[in-house]
């Protein structure tokens, strides 16, 4: 067993907790005097833990205790709305068993790795939520963009609610890979996976509907480039934001022509779904 371990400064835990939620060997630990954080993950090979150092830096340490035998404990799965069940069970039988238990829903399966979104996070689940809504006033074949994919779940959620045309992008080279297993894992590998800057992205198609579960600060400058992706009376999600810097988001939107009638509140996280302006007052 190894584990991976960085120093950071405190106003980043959101961003550390956000980035392994799911992962339950994940651990932050708030140093005395609550100015700094360590951030720890677990890892069962040295390949592993040395995968994130790379992106992250830190150190990675080999532990003497064998934690090999320990049986992770798989969450109760998310239901959404009466359409999706979301589980972090990913065997054959368990997902059997699942589908028999839930007659009527579409089982999706997102086991915890290092990517962001397995579904229990307030802002994936209420972006679930929402989702299911969209899917169910458009129907058959509408297009879906994923801005900022994580595990690719949304993606996945658009695929089984009726998208045809799904594009789904990430800035990390590892969570496309972790979204393209998933794809395949959940019978939807006819999504267009890439990995790109949202912030340098030059996009060439627009979309019904767009989905942006990413950080506030990102998605303030990001609204340019996310406004040409959106089609005349699409519908967008915005989540990834905390509480405290909705009005910034908002504002921002606004001056970019977007409007969120639908606010929803979670903790500290908020979620939100619009459109154009134009179309929310015609």
């Amino acid at each position: 067993m190894f584990v991976w371990s960085k120093l950071s400064a405190s106003k980043w835990l959101d961003a550390w907790e956000d980035r392994f939620h799911g992962n339950p060997n994940f651990v932050l630990h708030v140093l005395k005097g609550g100015k700094s954080v360590r951030v720890e993950v677990f890892c069962a090979t040295k390949t592993d833990a040395e995968a994130i150092a790379k992106q992250f830096g830190g150190s990675v340490r080999k532990l003497s205790t064998d934690w090999k035998k320990a049986v992770p404990v798989i969450p109760a799965p998310l239901k959404v709305r009466t359409s999706l069940l979301v589980t972090q069970a990913a065997s054959a039988k368990d997902l059997k068993q699942l589908a028999k238990d839930h007659p009527g829903r579409d089982i999706i399966s997102i086991p915890p790795e290092m990517a962001f979104g397995t579904g229990d996070h307030a802002t994936t689940s209420t972006c679930l939520r929402l989702l299911v809504d969209i899917g169910k006033a458009r129907g058959e074949n509408w297009s879906c963009a994923d801005l900022g994919t994580g595990s690719g779940l949304l993606a996945i959620a658009a695929k089984k609610l009726g998208a045809g045309d799904v594009f789904a992008c990430d800035y990390d080279p590892f969570a496309v890979k972790v979204a393209e297993r998933n794809f395949e894992r959940n019978g939807t590998p006819g999504v267009e996976t890439k990995e790109l800057d949202i912030l340098k992205w030059k996009p060439r198609k627009k979309y019904d509907v767009v989905l942006a579960n990413i950080f506030s600060t990102v998605l303030i400058q990001a609204f340019p480039i996310i406004i040409k992706t959106l089609k005349p009376g699409g519908d967008i999600i915005l989540s990834g934001i905390l509480a405290s810097q909705a009005w910034d988001v908002f504002t921002a939107a606004a001056s970019h022509g977007l409007g969120f009638p639908e606010v929803v509140k979670k903790g500290k996280w908020v979620t939100a779904r619009g459109g154009w302006m134009n179309d929310l007052t015609a």
